[in-house]
């Protein structure tokens, strides 16, 4: 089923119905994900190398960070609904800036928790803040490209700042990490001005309907919005998606091309430039492509590439050691790459679409919660399977949860949503959202 109209969308015509506003959050996306290239790749050379601390303390702090931002998920979706998603994300920003600054001169156990607590918890308020902030200034029918787009930028912004980071690190040299981590602090100040000035109308609290001051939506629990049409499916369909997906392709994969598979890490640097470069060559075409179609059916072909790629995950363990391996995790990334294209402008505009505008915060902060959850939960299964040599029994499950993922989309989500929140009607009027939560 698509649209009806027959030509695809253009980037053109998307600039042009883009409001002011959306062009001046779109502006900043690269700049800012430099500053997270710059130090993605480098965290456990950081603190095990440079730092000092032991692998399985490094694991500890990591973990901490995932924690602090399933933590702060539930009170960023309340202080979005009650004070608006501006000055939740300029408590973001603010949070990512002290946090980074704080990382790169911590040289103590106690400082670095602090640190990267603070680091987590402005990531777990990251997502929920900046989708709803989104969701106030972009339109409903040209917002899947919107998050599309962001995250073609998003890509290519940490592409840059991997390269950069590669040719600026030196682990006989302690400044040259810390000029990294300072520099990802300051590349969040463009972001901050432009929402404390160019931007400080936006991202006001909504008022509940038939309210003038907002106040009855602050009274709704997370409960009453798990129970809402449509939200416990897509709650669940994001943490199991999120478990075969991004906290795989972060410490499954890595793990399994090292342990099983033999390949260097020059190796799996190489697979994730890869990642990144079909994102950012592929993602504006297969915007053009999923247009008009159903949501959930785009998730069924994101599932069945993703499975896919365990698949090419699993093949690179025939021949270890061998460049052939190395290809195949490649292609592994390579293939996943091709499911983000389909996933990031999917699922955040059905929750966009779906959640009524007092309570677009809380709406977004549960499926980010669910997210953060299986990233704390999806690198311990992993590195147990794998530890214990059930690397079969892993890629089973791997593929076992792509296919659940399509049964969830199709089976049970897409008759719960409206033609609108599937996205095979555009909205042309502001959608008037079920709200008996």
């Amino acid at each position: 089923m698509t649209s009806p109209t027959t030509s695809r969308p253009t980037i053109a015509s998307f600039w042009h119905d883009l409001p002011r506003e959306g062009k001046l959050l779109l502006s900043v996306v690269a700049f800012e994900f430099i500053g997270t290239g710059l130090v993605l790749p480098f965290w456990v050379v950081y603190l095990h190398e440079m730092r000092g601390y032991s692998l399985d303390v490094v694991g500890i702090l990591l973990a901490v960070m995932s924690a602090a931002g399933v933590v702060a998920a539930a009170p960023t979706g309340t202080l979005i609904d009650r004070a608006g998603a501006r000055v939740a994300m300029i408590l973001v920003l603010v949070s990512a800036i002290v946090g980074q600054t704080l990382v790169a001169f911590a040289d103590d156990l106690v400082t670095t928790t602090v640190a990267v607590s603070i680091i987590g918890a402005g990531f777990g308020m990251g997502w929920p803040t900046s989708q709803a902030l989104v969701a106030t200034v972009v339109p409903s029918p040209i917002r899947a490209r919107y998050f599309g787009i962001n995250f073609s930028l998003l890509n290519l912004g940490i592409g840059i700042g991997g390269i950069i980071g590669g040719f600026v690190a030196d682990v006989d040299r302690l400044i040259t990490f810390q000029w990294m981590y300072l520099g990802d602090a300051m590349s969040y100040l463009p972001s901050l001005f432009l929402i404390l000035f160019p931007l400080r109308h936006i991202g006001k609290p909504a008022a509940s309907p038939g309210s003038g001051s907002g106040n009855d939506g602050a009274k709704v629990s997370y409960l009453q919005v798990l129970k809402a049409p449509a939200m416990g499916t897509l709650t669940v369909l994001t943490f199991v998606s999120a478990f075969v997906g991004y906290s795989q392709l972060n410490a499954g994969m890595p793990a399994y091309s090292r342990a099983i598979s033999d390949v260097s890490t020059r190796g799996l640097g190489f697979a994730f430039a890869a990642n990144t470069l079909v994102i950012v060559l592929l993602q504006l075409l297969v915007l053009q492509r999923i247009d008009g179609k159903r949501r959930t059916r785009v998730i069924v072909a994101m599932s069945a590439l993703w499975a896919t790629s365990w698949g090419l995950l699993g093949a690179s363990g025939i021949a270890p050691g061998t460049v052939s391996a190395t290809l195949f995790v490649a292609a592994c990334a390579s293939v996943f790459a091709l499911g983000e294209t389909l996933l990031q402008p999917t699922m955040p505009a059905i929750v966009n679409d779906l959640a009524p505008d007092h309570l677009r915060g809380r709406y977004n902060a549960l499926t980010a919660g669910s997210f953060q959850c299986a990233s704390i939960l999806g690198p311990v299964v992993a590195g147990f399977l794998i530890d214990q040599r059930l690397h079969l029994e892993y890629l089973g499950l791997l593929v076992l949860g792509c296919g659940l993922t399509a049964w969830l989309a199709v089976a049970r989500l897409e008759p719960q949503l409206d033609d609108v929140a599937n996205g095979t009607v555009p909205a042309t009027e502001p959608v008037v959202t079920d709200t008996s939560v």
